[in-house]
């Protein structure tokens, strides 16, 4: 955040990106460092101003949170890394700084929210990381990006309020904002008729900001025409966040004080969730747009950690752990190699992409990679989420095997649609004649590759991500006894 306004000060669009890269990757680094930190089982709390909570505004950083930070720093430093081509490409010169300096608010936006421990502040980062989204979505040269940012505004806003309504309630019957004092603060409340109306507040205004189907209008488009590098920012990191929020919020918070709540929670994203992955599966395997293809795509992946957590089981949350960490490596690699064939290729309708495989090698290879990780293929990180929440829906007895079914079929329409990209790639005739089209420039390539080998890497050795999204469960299964 406080290397937003330096970077308009960089004038030369070089400096600009150099600075913005930098400052991504510190906060990486510090990412990893932090995850190192809290493997042990030790929460990392820290007092801003050395006023304890609940007086004072405390960071903390546990399991849960620590996993989804990895994920936020390393869209953010990842797609900086690869983006300078691509900006220079769609972003005027003397606007570039601005660009760069909204791309860091938007990622200390995101970043705040995994950290901070009480309500309101995760509204404010929430805002902050808002804004910037409105401002990089519409900052491309597409001028369909600005009806598309417009009703991401208006959703985005109706969500907000709603979350700060639910944070409203909850503060008039306990008094405190910081998360883990109102969890021990709502076992003294006597009325809970206002806890019930905030969880609705809360669990909706949230569900708006992660693209809950039926709630996802927006994605698709605000994906569809953003700078491609936004899209790969926002696309593995955003919606995970706005998830994290609200299963941190619903296990910590109401799970542990409402009766019957983890039924009601079940049965009202459950059905949410399964629709959510067949009708976008199905919608996106008729889809003639690339770009839009992954973007809808996104909404069912979305409603897989929807579903891992409406188990309210620890094997479903360590699921749906594991699928924000595999997904953003998945669909961020995917979005990677999008943008580098846009670098060529303008128009990224499938019917014009024919043969591009023999002109892009490298892209081409690296986009069927981390599409096999989305589908789930063995040896990729998709197929480890994918197995864990198989694992998980048989553990619920009866109902488990209907969702097996859901999720087998929902892989395969996967494999419908990723193969008509690669047939479009590999075996479709070339639209472009016999015009030469060389990779894209060796960072964007070198960056997309480093993801896709993550996606393999992650698939055969997944201790690390696997021991954060167990001890992630854990410790939320525990805040509901």
């Amino acid at each position: 955040m406080l290397s937003a306004p330096l970077i308009i000060l960089l004038q030369p669009r070089g400096l600009a990106w150099a600075g913005a890269t930098a400052a991504a990757l510190a906060s990486f680094a510090i990412a990893v460092a932090l995850t190192i930190a809290v493997l042990d089982g030790q929460t990392q709390v820290y007092a801003m101003g050395g006023w304890p909570a609940p007086y004072g505004i405390e960071l903390a950083v546990d399991q849960f949170s620590a996993l989804v930070l990895l994920v936020v720093t390393g869209a953010g430093a990842g797609a900086l890394l690869a983006a300078r081509s691509s900006i220079d490409q769609q972003i005027e010169p003397e606007r570039q700084p601005l660009f760069y300096s909204a791309w860091l608010l938007g990622l200390a936006g995101l970043a705040g929210i995994v950290v901070a421990a009480d309500a309101f502040n995760i509204f404010v980062f929430m805002e902050i990381s808002s804004l910037s989204s409105y401002v990089l979505i519409a900052g491309g040269p597409d001028r369909r990006a600005l009806p598309a940012v417009f009703k991401y505004l208006i959703m985005g806003t109706i969500g907000a309020t709603f979350y700060l309504i639910g944070v409203g309630l909850i503060y008039m019957m306990t008094g405190t904002l910081n998360l883990a004092d109102m969890e021990a603060r709502l076992g003294d409340v006597t009325e809970l008729n206002p806890i019930l109306v905030a969880a609705g507040f809360i669990t909706i205004g949230l569900a708006l900001k992660a693209a809950v189907f039926p709630l996802h209008v927006w994605l698709p488009n605000a994906y569809t025409h953003s700078p491609h590098m936004i899209t790969v920012f926002l696309a593995a990191c955003a919606t995970k966040v706005a998830i994290y929020v609200l299963i941190r919020f619903d296990y910590m918070v109401f799970q542990s004080k409402l009766d019957d709540h983890a039924t009601q929670f079940a049965q009202f994203l459950m059905p949410l969730a399964i629709l959510g992955i067949l009708v976008a599966s199905a919608v996106a395997m008729f889809e003639g747009h690339l770009k839009r293809l992954l973007a809808t795509s996104s909404v069912a992946q979305i409603a897989y950690i929807i579903l891992g957590a409406s188990f309210v089981s620890e094997s479903g949350l360590a699921a749906s752990a594991m699928h924000i960490f595999n997904h953003a490596l998945a669909k961020g690699g995917l979005f990677l190699a999008v943008a580098c064939l846009a670098y060529h290729y303008r128009d990224l309708r499938l019917d014009q992409l024919g043969g591009a495989a023999a002109r892009m090698p490298f892209t081409s290879a690296a986009l069927v990679v981390c599409g096999f990780s989305l589908i789930g293929i063995p040896g990729t990180a998709g197929f480890i989420s994918k197995w864990l929440l198989i694992t998980a829906a048989l553990e619920s007895g009866p109902l488990g095997w209907i969702l097996v079914a859901v999720i087998l079929v929902s892989s395969l329409m996967a494999v419908v649609y990723i193969w008509r990209i690669v047939e479009t790639l590999y075996f479709s005739d070339s639209a472009k004649g016999d015009i030469a089209v060389a990779e894209a420039p060796y960072p964007m390539v070198l960056v997309t590759w480093l993801v896709a080998l993550l996606n393999i890497g992650f698939g055969l050795f997944p201790t690390m991500p696997l021991t954060l999204a167990n001890a992630s469960a854990a410790l939320l299964m525990g805040y509901s006894g």
